[in-house]
């Protein structure tokens, strides 16, 4: 039904991996960051950067999506030993789950202790605005609803449990962190909610934003949900923020429609704002202990 969807990434491959990359010379990193659809600039605020292209990496997935650049960039940030994946891996690309989920316990293994995951997303909460940030508290896994779980398959208790909680997925001391640095920026566009993952790649019909919204959602996307699983299922702190890039057709009537040039270019215009977030935020995590300052 999914695309190897019981064949597991094994621990021993993770490792093999996080070890083939620790041997190119970086620094262990402490924060993991994931850049969603344009926003890779995150990226060029790393120091002394070690960019290697995905392809080099033995077992990495590859990126097939224009506005994802395919490289892990080691370095460091505001002090802090950082590194960033340019470019995610999606369903639609014809990954099973678990391979687009394994970076993530690539990053455990090389030393990651908090992972900070960015997204573009579609505006179902009429109140949001194009460009605004939402601040995720909770998402809504609709392929997981059919099984399609990262954590499908023989659970290795050295990542973690096979049962994880994640309903304390996102860290309530990071979000907060991030709309108190918000504030002290001048951000007027924050915004907090509930993020739905669907499939794609088609953009959603109008029957089925209006459900989503009618369940709690107020912005959807194709990324992002499965990654949290992953990172909390072995014990990573997790923090998201979602790029509103466009607002949801919710009406027949409506002649707008929702495209991929559209996302990129509302990226491209919140880039600066989105990247002084993320630097401030990175300053003031304490890492070792899993607090803030």
């Amino acid at each position: 039904m999914f695309p190897e969807s019981t064949k597991s990434y094994s621990y021993e491959e993770c490792k093999a991996t996080a070890d083939w990359l620790l041997a190119q010379g970086p620094v262990r990193p402490q924060v993991g960051i994931v850049c969603g659809s344009g926003l890779g600039g995150l990226a060029e605020m790393l120091k002394d950067q070690l960019v290697i292209n995905y392809s080099d990496i033995p077992n990495f997935p590859q990126s097939t999506v224009h506005g994802h650049a395919g490289k892990l960039v080691f370095g460091t940030l505001k002090g802090k030993p950082c590194v960033c994946m340019q470019g995610r891996f999606h369903l639609y690309e014809g990954y099973p789950i678990q391979k687009i989920t394994m970076p993530i316990r690539v990053f455990k293994l090389l030393g990651v202790e908090t992972v900070l995951l960015t997204n573009a997303a579609g505006g179902l909460n009429q109140d949001y605005n194009v460009g605004d940030m939402m601040v995720i508290k909770d998402h809504i896994n609709i392929p997981g609803f059919a099984g399609n779980n990262p954590l499908v398959g023989r659970n290795d208790e050295r990542f973690g449990v096979r049962f994880p909680c994640v309903s304390d997925a996102y860290d309530r001391d990071l979000q907060e962190l991030a709309l108190e640095v918000a504030d002290e920026l001048g951000f007027s566009f924050m915004q907090k909610g509930v993020y739905c993952v669907l499939g794609g790649p088609s953009f959603e019909t109008i029957a089925e934003c209006r459900m989503l919204r009618t369940l709690g959602a107020d912005a959807v996307g194709m990324s992002t949900a499965h990654e949290v699983i992953v990172a909390r299922h072995c014990g990573l702190r997790v923090f998201a923020l979602s790029l509103i890039t466009n607002k949801s057709v919710m009406d027949y009537d409506s002649e707008k429609k929702a495209n991929h040039e559209e996302v990129l270019e509302t990226a491209e215009l919140r880039a600066a704002q989105l990247e002084k977030l993320i630097a401030n935020m990175v300053s003031r995590i304490e890492t070792g202990n899993n607090n803030t300052q």
